[in-house]
């Protein structure tokens, strides 16, 4: 397909395109004259996960690309992938927090018997959590998180269902991408929902 296909298939302008072209985020497509290329399926996924990342995620175009490169050196590694995707995996190794609350976390996922990474964000972001509520004077450790863990583990079920079956790793890392940022929101959305139902049950005459 031409450019401006890509363009009308992709929703991204023929400006940004070129832009993402020159700052090695897309491949070059197939020269077919002096300045003219054509452009596949893969360039079209390329393009809807570029957006993904830089629109849903917010990364940087520079971490956009730096992500990309990892993920076409190890397209077979679909771990990897969707933990690069979701932002679970860090492009980089950087030191776990040392706050107190770090060694908590440990504890936790210790107990559940989960397999995530020491850098892992979700990490530094769960210790930092409880270290708030103990300034604010709510006594929480991590035995309190474990059957907010475990729901959790049965939402994890559901999503990774349905990236089931999807084998080209650019539509997978889309799809978890999509599926899981765009999905929080919801889930939000859905325990508040849940929670003034309880609320309506536990203490409203009917």
């Amino acid at each position: 397909m031409r450019i401006s296909e890509l363009s009308r298939r992709s929703g991204v302008s023929v400006t940004t395109i070129k832009y993402y072209l020159r700052e090695g985020l897309l491949p070059a497509g197939r020269q077919t004259a002096a300045t003219q290329a054509e452009y596949d399926e893969q360039h079209l996924r390329r393009l809807r996960l570029i957006r993904a990342l830089t629109g849903v995620r917010g990364l940087s175009v520079s971490t956009t690309r730096d992500l990309l490169d990892v993920l076409d050196q190890h397209t077979g590694d679909t771990h990897l992938t969707l933990g690069l995707a979701l932002g679970a995996i860090r492009l980089a190794e950087e030191p776990a927090g040392q706050a107190p609350e770090a060694a908590e976390v440990d504890a936790l996922v210790k107990e559940l018997g989960w397999d995530v990474h020491e850098s892992a964000p979700a990490r530094a972001a769960l210790a930092e959590t409880l270290a708030s509520l103990r300034s604010l004077g709510v006594p929480r450790d991590w035995r309190t998180l474990l059957p907010y863990a475990r729901l959790a583990e049965r939402t994890a079920v559901l999503d990774l269902d349905q990236l089931d079956g999807i084998e080209d790793p650019l539509e997978l890392a889309e799809h978890a991408l999509l599926l899981t940022v765009l999905l929080e929101p919801a889930l939000l959305a859905l325990r508040r929902m849940a929670q003034e139902n309880e609320s309506a049950r536990r203490h409203t005459d009917h």
